[in-house]
């Protein structure tokens, strides 16, 4: 009995202390992050560097259809356009839904507060409101992506090579690169596309549970599994209802999915359904209703006038008209671009399934109904006239992830397998990486970079000239009533630049031409109607005389800020003044020389946009003319400090050939063929490099140089000029710098390196002969 007790006793002391050490252990060994919270803060840090890498332009919706209205919630509405934020048509008529916008007017509040808190000055507090909403849309873009993988990992599995292709895709598309991290409507509705998706019943829709299930389920397996479920669903349906309030054409997806769900389940679940349907979609319109009333100040439905305009008077039609096949041709190519080929794979491998196991039934189920509306959803919308790439937007996370296995097929053995077999995979894979890192970072870096950089340009203009002639600087909070400024016009193609959200300050005074469409015109004054843009594209120089204050006679000579004088009242609204700053695109600027060349204007700063454009308005620089002679001769003096530079650098280039091709044939590397990279602004084109060669080896008219480097070509020369035993042998006698006749263009490639067919290596005498 003792023995008996104390085994008992030793073997509960040793459970206890093993256990209390086993407790021990556990509190003292925190436990490291989930791979899933990893991956998402990874997203994060991705998607924010994302953020701030992008300089471009893309869509006009970028900015009027969410910070303007945004800028207008958070402080006021200022002066009109002119001061304040530009609110187009579609706000004046009700057409969009002030959801989006109450998103960024509470990052704008948050952004001030905090400025004001810090003391900042007034240009950190603008660079801090011009990154807000940067940032917001960056964790929107990173949880999008994060979902996308969530739901690849409920169709293939948490540790399956399919969920990491289709987050991998997923980073390293040039699309999403270009456009998830902008504060358009669509990148939000396609986050919260996705996230709903994660959270529909997919069981339902796959018919894998039965009325006996849910009868059952009270008794044998309680009401939490229940719960959650009726939890997700309701997540489901309210962020589904949010993302149709943002576009309505979102509900082809959820009208798809909710039709396929109510042919598989039974009458206790489509019961259900309803009732979720009815609850969540009344909610988040009730919710919708007060914020436009608030917005608004008069109850309306955004959605069923965002229908009426666009398709009962064909508004849409106004911004353009695409063709039947434009989603097929150019939309998905545009999305996918390198995964084009995979998506159109598993699109194809899924719709062809016709039986599968029960084990994967419900996997299968969320390929095959992501694939049909992948496919009806770009079919609907290419009945409507008006196409663009983005109303597909929100398809792109379901594309990536049928994509996902017939990567993983093509490139999995090239990947883990060392054998020179799979050499040509390895190969295409590198190419498809570098091809989406040159198209992401062309994108967001280079094209269509101008008409940001401008408004940087004005806004530093506007700290320079704040306190000109003036005892206190201007005021640059936002809401006050703000001292005159600098005043600004753009000649160009209506919304070409953002506005009030990067201009910022309410104190520089600014105009653009503008494109209000027809609404509530017959068919016949549609068919004549010009707007203001296209008017003064039709004809500039009478647009100028009509529409200018002065007409093309009374320009003034010095800017407001120096005369003290800013009148923002003109006599009609379609009249505006003349600006201390114009800007164009450069394709006007032949047109402008003709019509202001008697005029205080000139050329006061000019920066790179694009190299080409579908739009010939839009073609060329963005360049800056202003009325400041100092401005003026500031940038002239700039320009001739860049043009020497380069021609300095170019003779040093074309020295270092000679002297390669002096010390004989050797191996070339491909830079010495590169005067300069083909996007630099002082070397634009191969003819504009050709025109500074030859006139940096013409002969010169004086003895004196206008550069400081005939010194160390007369250095170099004189090195050949002394006794040599190695160049002595074949160079006779060099002459004099002054007096060598050179060659003339055509042979100078053979200086650079290039050889005849003939003679491998021309001999040094014969390039002076």
């Amino acid at each position: 009995m003792p023995s008996s007790m104390a085994s008992s006793m030793s073997s509960s002391m040793s459970s206890s202390m093993s256990s209390s050490m086993t407790s021990n252990a556990t509190r003292r060994v925190s436990h490291p992050p989930s791979p899933a919270t990893n991956i998402l803060l990874f997203l994060i840090a991705f998607r924010l560097l994302n953020a701030f890498v992008v300089r471009t332009f893309f869509q006009p919706d970028e900015f009027f259809q969410s910070l303007e209205p945004a800028w207008q919630i958070a402080f006021g509405h200022g002066e009109g356009k002119e001061r304040g934020a530009w609110v187009t048509w579609e706000w004046d008529h009700r057409l969009r839904s002030s959801l989006h916008p109450l998103l960024f007017a509470a990052i704008y509040k948050v952004a001030d507060l905090l400025a004001s808190a810090l003391s900042l000055p007034a240009a950190a507090r603008a660079d801090l409101l011009i990154a807000g909403p940067k940032t917001a849309q960056a964790v929107v873009s990173a949880i999008g992506d994060f979902y996308t993988w969530k739901l690849a990992t409920r169709i293939y599995g948490t540790d399956s090579r399919g969920a990491w292709t289709a987050l991998i895709v997923a980073v390293l598309n040039p699309w999403q690169f270009f456009c998830s991290t902008r504060t358009l409507s669509n990148c939000l509705e396609t986050t919260v596309t996705i996230v709903a998706l994660d959270l529909w019943p997919w069981k339902w829709s796959a018919g894998a549970v039965s009325d006996d299930d849910l009868s059952k389920s009270a008794t044998e397996r309680g009401r939490a599994e229940d719960q959650k479920l009726l939890w997700s669903l309701r997540q489901c349906l309210c962020l589904a209802a949010f993302a149709c309030i943002l576009r309505p054409t979102n509900i082809l997806i959820w009208a798809t999915l909710a039709s396929v769900a109510w042919l598989r389940i039974f009458w206790l679940q489509r019961k259900v359904l309803v009732r979720e349907v009815l609850l969540c979609g009344s909610t988040v319109l009730a919710v919708t209703a007060v914020a436009d009333r608030l917005f608004y100040g008069v109850w309306t439905f955004p959605p069923l006038r965002f229908l009426y305009f666009n398709l009962a008077q064909s508004l849409a039609v106004f911004y353009g008209r695409n063709r039947w096949d434009y989603y097929a041709t150019e939309g998905y190519p545009l999305l996918l671009t390198t995964a084009l080929p995979f998506a159109l794979v598993g699109l194809y491998r899924t719709l062809k399934i016709r039986a599968y196991s029960p084990a994967d039934q419900v996997q299968t189920t969320i390929r095959v109904q992501l694939a049909t509306v992948c496919l009806v959803m770009p079919f609907v919308l290419s009945l409507i006239s008006h196409k663009e790439v983005r109303f597909i937007y929100p398809l792109l996370p379901s594309l990536h992830i049928l994509a996902a296995p017939p990567l993983v097929q093509y490139f999995y053995p090239a990947v883990y397998s060392r054998s020179s077999r799979h050499t040509p995979q390895r190969l295409i894979l590198i190419f498809i990486v570098l091809v989406n890192v040159v198209i992401a970072l062309y994108t967001t870096l280079y094209h269509a970079s101008g008409t940001l950089d401008v408004l940087t340009y004005l806004r530093n203009q506007h700290d320079r000239h704040a306190t000109d002639g003036q005892d206190t600087p201007y005021s640059h909070l936002v809401g006050t009533i703000p001292d005159p400024g600098i005043t600004a016009g753009f000649l160009m193609p209506c919304h070409s630049t953002p506005w009030r959200s990067h201009l910022v300050y309410p104190s520089i005074n600014a105009w653009a031409l503008s494109c209000e469409p027809p609404v509530d015109f017959d068919e016949e004054e549609k068919a004549v109607y010009r707007d203001e843009a296209d008017q003064f594209y039709d004809d500039p120089s009478q647009f100028l005389r009509r529409n200018m204050v002065g007409g093309l006679h009374r320009i003034p000579r010095r800017p407001s800020y120096i005369t003290g004088f800013q009148s923002l009242s003109t006599t009609s609204p379609n009249q505006h003044q003349w600006p201390d700053y114009l800007i164009f695109f450069a394709q006007l600027e032949p047109t402008l020389h003709n019509l202001l060349r008697a005029s205080a204007y000139g050329e006061c700063w000019r920066t790179y946009n694009t190299r080409w454009h579908d739009d010939w308005r839009r073609r060329g620089d963005v360049v800056v003319w202003c009325l400041d002679a100092r401005e003026q001769e500031a940038w002239r003096s700039e320009k001739q400090r860049q043009e020497k530079e380069s021609r300095d650098y170019q003779f040093d280039r074309i020295v270092e050939a000679i002297k390669e091709q002096a010390r004989g044939p050797q191996k070339r590397s491909w830079q010495s063929f590169v005067p300069s990279l083909p996007w630099s602004s002082s070397s634009s084109s191969f003819a504009s490099w050709q025109r500074s060669l030859k006139s940096l080896f013409s002969p010169p008219t004086s003895r004196t140089w206008p550069w400081s480097t005939r010194s160390r070509m007369d250095t170099f020369l004189a090195r050949f000029r002394k006794p040599n035993p190695t160049v002595k042998k074949w160079i006779p006698s060099l002459p004099s710098w002054s007096s060598l006749p050179l060659p003339s263009w055509p042979t100078w490639p053979s200086v650079l390196g290039g050889e005849s067919k003939k003679n491998k290596r021309m001999p040094t005498h014969d390039l002076w002969s």
